[in-house]
């Protein structure tokens, strides 16, 4: 009788080859609580290496225990723990509520005080996992941190280069686009080459207490995906009224606050018309939603703020310079498109091939090698917009 495939074995040889590191080398393993992140750290260990778990606190237990799906509060840190000692490797829990609340929290709601529509993974990724933490592991004397994320890291003369996962139905590469070039250097995405599915086999062969969990959802710190009883809480100001204005100047009607609305949005305008109307804009100083025609959400360009840049040039600038070809995702359900690297007075800009709907302020801009739409060149939020002519 043939023995049974063991999809563990395969998946320690994939963890070797992805990290790269001596047999023994102490790794910090950043554990959520999740089933991504609880596998990463168990095949780390299997695979020979000297690893930390470690597990931050970013927001309020109470508030938290109560909402399934999300990560880094309540009963995720009893599973990371649980998990940790199942293992057989030390565990640290970190309070960081007061770091989380002020980048991530206060940025998030400032952010649709402005108008704009931000991406609280790219920023908590930016500021709490990917700088903070890592000063924390590099205390721990760990030559890298792993985490759960589904993207890889391939090493090149030139420096690690971030490339998208080997699942493109699991890629989280555009949540990581602010990855810099230090960062890489020492960080390690030890699933990014295997498929969920064979994660979830690996956790169910190593009888991890989180082997059948549901994957995180929506944003962790907003209950039930309501983000306005968030922001009305903290910035109260966003709920002021004010007027929807057509385009062509006509006021149409009343709204409750900018912070309710986002471009592309076309429920719960209350406005008619004839014709459809989506939010093409908003000015958040006047308190205007502006709406018009779906042909209105058609961006032609736009200017990047806050950029990273991973590329073979110096900087994003030096590539826009040149016009370097790029593929360019604005959103993370959208394939990238075919669009050049610019300067818009003076800036970093994208101009598209073909003209993007519904292109919103606050969200990241994330740039793919148009010769290798594998390879991440970076990118940032974006800051301002130009309509299609």
């Amino acid at each position: 009788m043939n023995a049974p495939v063991l999809h563990t074995d395969a998946a320690i040889d994939a963890v070797r080859a992805a990290v790269g590191l001596r047999a023994g080398a102490r790794i910090v393993a950043a554990m959520s609580g999740g089933v991504d992140s609880t596998v990463t750290a168990a095949l780390l260990a299997r695979a020979g290496y000297d690893v930390v778990g470690v597990t931050l606190q970013l927001y309020d237990h109470g508030a938290a225990v109560q909402k399934k799906g999300a990560c880094c509060a309540g009963q995720d840190i009893h599973d990371a723990r649980q998990a940790a000692d199942a293992i057989g490797v030390p565990h640290y829990v970190l309070d960081y509520e007061s770091r989380f609340r002020d980048q991530v929290i206060e940025d998030f709601a400032d952010a649709y005080l402005r108008g704009e529509t931000p991406i609280p993974c790219i920023r908590c990724n930016q500021t709490v996992k990917f700088r903070d933490l890592l000063d924390v592991a590099r205390d721990l004397g760990a030559e890298a941190m792993a985490t759960g994320h589904y993207v890889q890291r391939a090493a090149h003369p030139a420096g690690a280069r971030l490339m998208r996962a080997a699942d493109p139905a699991r890629d989280q590469s555009y949540f990581l686009f602010a990855t810099t070039r230090d960062q890489l250097d020492y960080l390690r995405f030890p699933l990014g080459g295997l498929p969920k599915a064979e994660v979830r086999r690996v956790a169910a062969e190593l009888e991890l207490n989180v082997a059948a969990k549901p994957d995180s959802q929506d944003i962790c710190f907003v209950p039930e995906g309501r983000y306005t009883t968030l922001i009305d809480r903290l910035r109260p100001q966003g709920a002021l009224p004010g007027d929807i204005v057509h385009q062509d100047g006509r006021v149409l009607g009343r709204h409750e606050g900018v912070t309710r609305y986002t471009i592309g949005q076309r429920r719960g305008l209350n406005v008619a018309v004839g014709d459809p109307l989506f939010v093409v804009r908003i000015d958040a100083d006047a308190r205007q939603v502006i709406v018009g025609p779906r042909e209105a959400l058609l961006t032609a360009a736009l200017t990047l703020k806050e950029t990273n840049w991973l590329g073979d040039e110096p900087t994003i600038e030096a590539a826009a310079a040149v016009g370097r070809q790029v593929l360019a995702r604005v959103r993370s359900t959208r394939e990238p498109a075919p669009a050049r690297l610019t300067l818009l007075d003076g800036e970093a800009a994208v101009a598209f091939d073909m003209a993007e709907e519904g292109v919103a302020p606050g969200q990241a801009c994330v740039l793919y090698a148009a010769e290798d739409d594998s390879r991440v060149l970076g990118g940032g939020f974006i800051a301002a917009t130009r309509a299609s002519a």
